[in-house]
Parts: C-alpha cells; sequence; structure tokens
C-alpha cells in the first residue's frame, strides 16, 4: 500500500480527470526514480541508556559534589573562619550568651598580631587554666575541623594590653590607664559597671596580651590570675583568632570593629613609658 497521500490531500483542490492525469502509481514512481545521492545518509540511533544507570550516575555525582563541599567546609573551618558559641555573660553588652561567632583564623598569621581593643578566642590552658592538662593533637585537629567542641579552655575576651604596655588600674579618675593614657570604655562596657573593682599595675611580657571581659563584675579575666603561674596573661600563640562578626541570632548580626578608644593608644607601648 502506497503511504503518500493523494493530490487533492496536498493542495486542498480536486485532482484533474482524464488522461493526463497521472495515477497515484505515476506520482510513487516519480518520487522513488529521485537520484540515491540526494537522500541523507542514514544515522544509527543511540543506544539507549537503562534508567537505573542513569540513576546510578546522578547518585555518583552527587555524592561526589557533596563531598568535595563538605571538604571545601572543613578547610575553611579549620583554617580560615570557624565559628564559636558565646557561652556565658562576661562579655556582655557586646556579645551575649548564645551569640554565635565568626572567628578569623587568619587575623593574625603571616606576621600579624593581636591589638589593643580587639575581641579574640583562645585556649586558656597554660594561662587562665594552669593546671588544666593539654589536649592531645588529634583532640586540637578535630576541634579544629569543627567536629568536636573545643571544650571549657577557650575564652573570649577583649585585649586591653599587647606586649610591653604598662596597664594600671585604677587612679583617682577610676579609669583604666594604658601606657599613662586613660583608656575610654564607654563603647563597650557594660552599663553601671566601672572599669575594675581589683586594683593592678602590670607589664604586659613580650608575645603575651592581657584581656579583660566588658562586663568587668561578670567577668574572670586577666585579673584573676595575678597570684598564678602566667599572671594571667595570654600568650599569643594560644590565641585562635579574632572575633569578627555575630551571625547569630540574625537580629543581632554586626560586626566587631575595634572601639575608638583604643585609637588614643596609637604610638604608646613599651614598659611603663608615661604621657
Amino acid at each position: 500500500m502506497s503511504t503518500h497521500e493523494p493530490l487533492a490531500d496536498r493542495d486542498e483542490s480536486p485532482a484533474p480527470s482524464g488522461a493526463d492525469s497521472p495515477s497515484r502509481s505515476a506520482v510513487v514512481s516519480a518520487a522513488s526514480a529521485a537520484p540515491e545521492a540526494s537522500a541523507a545518509p542514514a544515522v544509527p540511533a543511540a543506544p539507549a541508556v537503562p534508567a537505573q544507570e542513569r540513576s546510578g550516575w546522578f547518585s555518583r555525582d552527587l555524592l561526589l559534589v557533596a563531598g568535595v563541599c563538605l571538604l571545601a567546609l572543613l578547610l575553611v573551618n579549620a583554617f580560615v573562619a570557624r565559628p564559636f558559641a558565646v557561652p556565658s555573660a562576661s562579655m556582655e553588652n557586646t556579645l551575649r550568651p548564645g551569640d554565635r561567632l565568626v572567628v578569623n583564623q587568619l587575623a593574625y598569621d603571616f606576621g600579624g598580631h593581636a591589638e589593643r581593643g580587639d575581641v579574640v578566642v583562645f585556649d586558656g590552658t597554660g594561662s587562665f587554666l594552669p593546671y588544666a592538662s593539654e589536649s592531645s593533637g588529634a583532640q586540637r585537629f578535630v576541634a579544629g575541623l569543627g567536629l568536636a567542641s573545643s571544650g571549657d579552655t577557650v575564652y573570649v575576651k577583649r585585649v586591653i594590653g599587647i606586649g610591653g604596655d604598662r596597664v594600671t588600674c585604677c587612679g583617682s579618675d577610676g579609669r583604666i590607664k594604658v601606657n599613662g593614657v586613660p583608656l575610654e570604655e564607654s563603647d563597650y562596657l557594660s552599663p553601671g559597671d566601672a572599669p575594675s573593682q581589683v586594683p593592678f599595675d602590670v607589664v604586659v611580657p613580650a608575645g603575651k596580651l592581657w584581656v579583660m571581659g566588658d562586663h568587668r563584675s561578670d567577668s574572670r579575666d586577666s585579673r584573676d590570675h595575678l597570684g598564678q603561674p602566667g599572671g594571667g596573661f595570654v600568650p599569643e600563640s594560644k590565641v585562635i583568632g579574632r572575633a569578627d562578626w555575630v551571625v547569630f541570632p540574625f537580629g543581632r548580626w554586626t560586626s566587631l570593629d575595634r572601639p575608638a578608644g583604643f585609637a588614643a593608644l596609637g604610638g604608646t607601648g613599651g614598659h611603663g613609658d608615661q604621657r
């Protein structure tokens, strides 16, 4: 049976009658008589891929992407930016219990040093916890990847004095002085708190930090360890990083910039130089 439609179906007009009218067989013969060279070469059809095999490829690709993302997240968490939760009220009102911080672990790499006014996260073993046992290398590595809690040895405080500074409190004005310069703390000190109820006069050793909480009446910081080994000074080598952002709760999303009051201390320093 011919598969070609009659001419009447092509132009929607009746086919002419008479002897000159081409028959259906003639039309078919004319079409079949076209040169073979004009016919497109046959292209073999691609073999069909079973649905089960396609599903397997998709699953493997998905696992590969997930693995790469997880590895990238672990590397960033271990060496670049690390999340921490604030455990106590010692840094109120700058930080509140439950706040989540992003800690910049590269802030003091490549020759950088902690600066006055920075909020730092550090391991207090050997300073705030002079008798605590040191974590094993494996424990520190796992905690650094964010796969385990950092434990009770990690603190967050504000740097008040750096190596070579003389930090004193408190004179007749009731203010802390760094190298003889009164420190303006109204930007961050918890409302109603005095700069310190504990008098002190210390010179910060090279490579160490004097740190204090912003909520002075509710902070165990360098002042509380004056009579202990290490004198309450935190080695810079124990600093995990600088707290740069509060990222949760979302309503408290903010950057932790260095307070303006520390600008007056620029250019001072050096074992008790007075101004």
